[in-house]
Formats: structure tokens, C-alpha cells, sequence
């Protein structure tokens, strides 16, 4: 309904907002039409105050994305201009899932590799089966993650482990990838969605200006040091002191209840 393509589906549930990548019979590859849908979906779920969490997952059960689509290469190859556009697809469709307001969620189900490890790692949280497949084959097809991208496999796991995905290209269970850093929690297949829908449920009953807040925080101080800007941090702390959501906290609070925020 609000996606400007077929490949990728966006629906409401409750207070999970789902992007799912519909592209089964290539493992869910990001096409530039995939890319470009990326933050129109976000934007949407952003002006909606009944969406609390962010999920994307893939279509079927063998792939959240196994990369990106192989055949584009060729045509990006022969032309300045496709190459320039997908580029800039691609750029603009991970700044925006990175600097989305709300809580991101990768629910990764089977195969999550190079194109789609990015997409994982730009979000703020990763949650795969034990099954699951992650990897960066970009040195087994003689090309290079973006210094971006690196940069976010070194923030996670540090330069040792950093240096071992990139330079081996080989793919690591899910246990493994939780070991190195990549993922935050590891369950078993049949409880992917359930795992996942109650942490949504647990984010949801907390104060969204709250999040939004520790979000923006996070990723001040993941900035090199002395860039930080202070003066934005300081700012998204007042918004939630002077929030309707802080006073409804308190008297939650005294009162033995559940407080009912309503991100204002």
C-alpha cells in the first residue's frame, strides 16, 4: 500500500511496523527498486504514532537478502549512470535506516549476506536463528564494502574479527556471528517471530521519546571523539524531561500502574 514497489511489502501490525523483502526467487537480493522503497516505507512509519518498532525480514523461509542482485553489476559496469544511481539508492536507503527515530529491528531468518549483512548492521538490532547464514563474500567477487559499510562491521566487532569476515568471505552460523558481535540474540528457528514480536511488545510499552532520545545519544557518541554534539544530546534529554510521557511516568509510577505513553 505505501510501497512504490511489488518487491518490497510494508504492513501495520500493532505496533510493529514490517518491511519485508519480497524477492524469494532470487533469496530476497536488493534490486535498485528494493533500495528506493527503503525510505519511503520509513517515512511513512515514522508519521505514525501507532507504529513503536520497526521489523525486516524476508520473504520465505531460505534468505532475509542474500546480497545484491548479481545481474545489476553488469549493467552498473557498462554505465556511469546506473552505477551513480544505485550508489546513491543504496547510500540514501541506509542513512535513512540508520537515522530512522524509531527502534530497528533485522529479523534474519536463513541467508544474510553481503548487501543484506548491510542492511543488518544498519539497524539497531539483529535477532537470527541458529541456523542463520551471515557473511561478506565481496573478496570472493573482487569488490569492496564501502568504507561505510566496514565501518560499521569494525564498530561492532572490532579490527581482529573485522579482519577475519572481510578477508576469509566465508559465512558463520548464528552462534558464531553472536560470538563475534554481530548479533544481538540467537534463537531457535521455530521461535524467530515470537522471540521477536515480544521484544518488540516489551520496546513498545516504553516511552518512544525515551528511545528516540538514547538513539540519537548512541549515535553522538559512536562519533569520533570531540565531535559529539553535546548541545543535541542535552537537547533530546530535555525533550523527554519536559514530555507529557515524563509526568504520565511519574504518576504510573505512585500510582502501581503501567504507565500508557503516547510518545508526546
Amino acid at each position: 500500500m505505501i510501497s512504490p514497489t511489488e518487491r518490497m511489502l510494508a504492513e501495520i501490525d500493532g505496533p510493529i511496523g514490517w518491511i519485508t523483502f519480497n524477492n524469494p526467487t532470487k533469496l530476497n537480493a536488493m534490486s535498485a527498486d528494493m533500495w528506493a522503497a527503503i525510505p519511503v516505507i520509513l517515512d511513512h512509519y515514522e508519521n505514525d504514532p501507532t507504529v513503536r518498532v520497526v521489523v525486516l525480514k524476508g520473504a520465505g523461509e531460505k534468505a532475509f537478502i542474500s546480497g545484491a542482485d548479481i545481474n545489476r553489476f553488469e549493467e552498473r559496469k557498462s554505465s556511469t549512470e546506473t552505477a551513480a544511481s544505485d550508489s546513491d539508492n543504496m547510500r540514501n536507503a541506509l542513512e535513512r535506516l540508520e537515522h530512522c527515530k524509531k527502534p530497528t529491528i533485522a529479523m534474519i531468518r536463513g541467508y544474510a549476506l553481503g548487501g543484506g549483512m548491510l542492511v543488518a548492521l544498519h539497524c539497531d538490532m539483529r535477532i537470527a536463528t541458529e541456523a542463520s547464514r551471515l557473511g561478506i563474500p565481496a573478496a570472493k567477487l573482487g569488490i569492496s564494502y564501502t568504507l561505510g559499510g566496514i565501518q560499521k562491521v569494525l564498530d561492532l566487532v572490532g579490527p581482529a574479527v573485522a579482519r577475519e569476515i572481510l578477508f576469509t568471505a566465508r559465512q558463520f552460523n548464528g552462534a558464531e556471528a553472536q560470538a563475534m558481535g554481530l548479533l544481538n540474540r540467537v534463537v531457535p528457528d521455530g521461535e524467530l517471530e515470537s522471540f521477536t514480536r515480544s521484544y518488540c511488545t516489551m520496546m513498545a510499552e516504553n516511552a518512544p521519546l525515551s528511545i528516540q532520545a538514547s538513539k540519537g545519544i548512541i549515535a553522538e557518541l559512536m562519533k569520533p571523539s570531540g565531535v559529539a554534539d553535546r548541545a543535541r544530546c542535552e537537547a533530546l534529554a530535555k525533550m523527554c524531561m519536559d514530555s507529557e510521557d515524563f509526568a504520565e511516568g511519574r504518576k504510573a509510577f505512585a500510582e502501581k500502574r503501567k504507565p500508557a505513553f503516547q510518545g508526546k
